[in-house]
């Protein structure tokens, strides 16, 4: 039976805690129908790009995002399909998500691989487990890093696997330490001769919109790993040996400084439409400081002066102070009592 080795160690509670803030706030921030789909639309070329980058795809983030939308590019046939196969997995997985599936299934992981591999590989490999005996090099010295299972084990170990998934207790992991968990495992499993990492990165996001962890379709966790695939393929490199603690680390950290990017882009278009929609459609120049006394307010509800030197170490107070009596007679703050408890909130 397939049993997950790991701890929960601090910086993996830290993470998940960061998640959670950043999540909480991205799930309710008021967007307009037109800023939801650019941040889904961006959220698609990112993952599409940087997905297929990571595995050797030579086409840039613009070249990429023109195949998507349909546009002629100069660039090596398998590349340019991957890219098109990738955008079709992110809808498949999309329209399995508003399905409400329950459950994940071997028929469904195979589909992701058809998709993934569509007029990539042979027909016959396509969906299919390989039947040969692989091993992983590194590209730079040719050494073996990762011998995976025969093919043999491949059914055996993958039953066990998609049980793991779908059991009752389960439901005892967070839905992002599950999502790390598939990942790996299916990476580890390795059951197809080719396509194996995209299917093992779109598998997580997967489960993660069906256990409700959607985050409104706005993040891609493939940028994180592409801009340091060294660090991506050591760290499941280091899970193979047994234990996923160090994963779990690495992959809840990337997690964590995604939903944080889209939570400030998030938060800051919020907070600019509130302020074209109060002045009347101007726009209003806030200085950098301003603009984090703002996001500190929408995130905890308020400031008070003893919280000046944590949000600015090294600036005095009477700096915030003056930062603050500038927002207040642009409309943008009050003061709420007159002594040094005082609130600020936003207007």
């Amino acid at each position: 039976m397939f049993k997950p080795d790991f701890s929960i160690s601090n910086r993996i509670l830290n993470n998940i805690a960061s998640i959670e803030a950043a999540e909480e706030t991205i799930r309710h921030a008021p967007l307009l129908p037109l800023w939801e789909k650019e941040f889904k639309d961006d959220a698609v070329v990112r993952s599409v790009h940087h997905g297929t980058h990571i595995e050797g795809n030579k086409l840039d983030k613009s070249e990429a995002k023109n195949v998507l939308l349909g546009k002629d590019v100069v660039g090596r046939p398998r590349d340019i399909q991957e890219v098109i196969n990738y955008r079709k997995v992110i809808e498949l997985i999309d329209e399995e998500a508003r399905r409400k599936i329950n459950k994940i299934t071997e028929p469904l992981i195979k589909k992701l691989h058809r998709v993934t591999t569509d007029k990539i590989l042979p027909q016959e490999q396509i969906g299919e487990y390989r039947t040969n005996q692989v091993v992983v090099r590194n590209s730079q010295t040719g050494e073996i890093t990762f011998r995976p299972p025969a093919p043999i084990q491949i059914p055996f170990l993958m039953r066990e696997f998609i049980y793991w998934i779908n059991s009752k207790n389960k439901d005892e992991i967070h839905p992002i330490l599950k999502a790390a968990i598939a990942h790996h495992q299916l990476v580890f499993i390795h059951p197809y001769i080719d396509g194996n990492g995209r299917v093992a990165r779109a598998l997580a996001t997967l489960i993660l919109f069906i256990e409700g962890y959607d985050i409104r379709r706005f993040f891609s966790f493939e940028e994180y790993y592409d801009k340091d695939a060294k660090s991506y393929y050591e760290n499941l490199q280091k899970a193979s040996n047994g234990n996923m603690t160090s994963w779990l680390e690495y992959f809840t950290y990337g997690a964590a400084r995604e939903f944080d990017k889209v939570r400030e882009k998030v938060l800051k278009l919020s907070r600019d439409i509130k302020l074209k929609e109060k002045f009347g459609g101007q726009q209003i120049f806030l200085t950098e400081r301003q603009v984090k006394i703002m996001e500190y307010i929408q995130e905890v509800g308020y400031l008070q002066n003893q919280n000046f030197s944590s949000l600015f170490p090294d600036i005095s107070e009477d700096s915030v102070l003056r930062d603050l009596h500038d927002l207040s007679g642009k409309g943008i703050v009050k003061k709420v009592g007159s002594t040094k408890a005082a609130r600020y909130v936003l207007v």
